[in-house]
């Protein structure tokens, strides 16, 4: 086990890349499955989910070989059903991804149920819905305790999604593309992942279109070939590093950013008072912004409120709420996808920060407040990362625990952090 131990208050200043979107990453690695040819990948982000799949793969029978710095070659020229490691399946959410190529490919798959972060209940039922629909058949075993996923053959079907799920989403589209016939699918999820996969699947002759809205065309082929592609970065990376310069009071550069997909995450946090220029696809934060939050018309405590892509995305929740701990004013958060997202705000507490829990869903937020260093424990990736960034802004030292679920969504983040000043170690327990 390891931990990190920061002293905080220390401006950032300089400049950082950020690594691959690990949510691109995994279903990316998984549609690999879809063709017997060769896959190479660039920018692949070297991180304990990223490995967790790839060890997924290999015992499906994918050949994989590293081709230096983050660059994978990957071959699926036979691959066999065969059982996977329960204990890795639990480790991560994403195994799911696993269902939709391997029904087109070789028309079954057993797998345990999939594990991944504790923020609530996170339902298989629409990867199911949407399989069945193209003609998959599925049953629990529960004696086993696996999924067992079946399908003769593939049908292209109007599907019509119960929720906008990214990962039944990317299911539905890898079993879809070498199914027979076409396929519409309906309240698909439109992330930037979601979208990156789309148009990867082109490249190896996939037929997609309407991507990035929330009505998918797929023109079934009968077979996929081989490509390359590069990752995109991860925008959550991004956010986290502009999040850090922010209650640091540090200037700092983000690089190859992917601003494109930030619009909506850039109206959230001017709300909080955070600020950026863009200068073609780098992000520059200026040193000792204001942090003032932006009330609504009549001075009322503003919401900030996820959604659906395009709108805030869940996943940064837990950094602007450590955020507005260090900005003038009151705000309201309201999370109602996940009824666990907000159980980390006992540690802000403890670390001084006004903040009262409403329900699991929602807090109000009074700041700025003075944060003082404290001993924590990692619950999941992003709350992780949150607690990192308080840490960061405290006075004093902190000591982060379980950082091994930091590390399944963030590349090497300490040794990037210490390299824009940061005063972060990484130590055994």
């Amino acid at each position: 086990m390891e931990k990190f131990v920061i002293q905080g208050c220390k401006p950032l200043s300089g400049a950082v890349t950020p690594s691959g979107n690990k949510n691109a990453a995994l279903p990316l690695l998984a549609a690999t499955l879809l063709t017997d040819q060769p896959v190479i990948l660039h920018n692949v982000p070297s991180i304990r989910d990223v490995a967790d799949m790839i060890d997924l793969l290999s015992s499906l029978g994918v050949q994989i070989a590293p081709l230096g710095g983050n660059s994978l070659r990957l071959q699926a020229g036979e691959v066999q059903a065969t059982n996977l490691d329960p204990d890795k399946c639990r480790r991560i959410r994403a195994s799911i991804l696993l269902a939709g190529p391997m029904l087109a490919r070789a028309g079954m798959l057993k797998i345990p149920p999939p594990g991944g972060d504790v923020i609530g209940r996170r339902r298989l039922d629409t990867h199911i819905l949407a399989l069945k629909t193209l003609g998959a058949q599925i049953e629990y075993e529960r004696a086993e305790q696996v999924f067992e996923f079946r399908a003769r053959n593939l049908t292209g079907a109007d599907i019509l999604l119960d929720e906008a799920s990214v990962t039944a989403t990317e299911n539905a589209i890898m079993a879809a593309v070498l199914a027979s016939g076409d396929t519409v699918l309906r309240n698909a999820a439109s992330e930037p992942h979601v979208q990156e996969l789309c148009h990867f699947l082109n490249k190896l002759g996939a037929h997609i279109e309407n991507i990035g809205s929330n009505t998918l065309h797929i023109e079934g082929v009968s077979r996929l070939y081989g490509g390359e592609h590069e990752i995109g970065p991860d925008y959550l990376e991004v956010v986290s590093f502009i999040g850090a310069a922010a209650v640091t009071h540090g200037g700092i550069t983000i690089h190859k950013a992917g601003t494109q997909y930030l619009d909506m995450i850039r109206m959230v946090f001017d709300r909080l008072g955070v600020r950026w220029e863009q200068d073609h696809d780098d992000i520059i934060i200026p040193a000792d912004q204001e942090l003032r939050i932006e009330p609504d018309l009549g001075n009322a405590i503003p919401e900030i409120k996820v959604m659906t892509w395009p709108a805030f995305p869940t996943d940064l929740m837990s950094i602007a709420i450590v955020v507005a701990t260090q900005s003038q004013g009151s705000i309201l958060f309201h999370d109602w996808m996940y009824p666990s997202r907000m159980f980390f705000i006992d540690k802000l507490v403890g670390m001084g920060a006004h903040v009262v829990l409403c329900d699991p869903h929602r807090c109000i937020v009074q700041g700025p407040t003075t944060l003082f260093g404290e001993n924590m424990e990692s619950p999941d990736i992003r709350a992780g990362m949150a607690l990192l960034l308080a840490a960061l802004a405290a006075k004093g030292k902190s000591t982060i625990r379980n950082i091994g679920q930091i590390d399944r969504g963030y590349e090497k983040v300490d040794l990037k952090l210490r390299s824009l000043g940061a005063e972060i170690e990484r130590l055994k327990e």
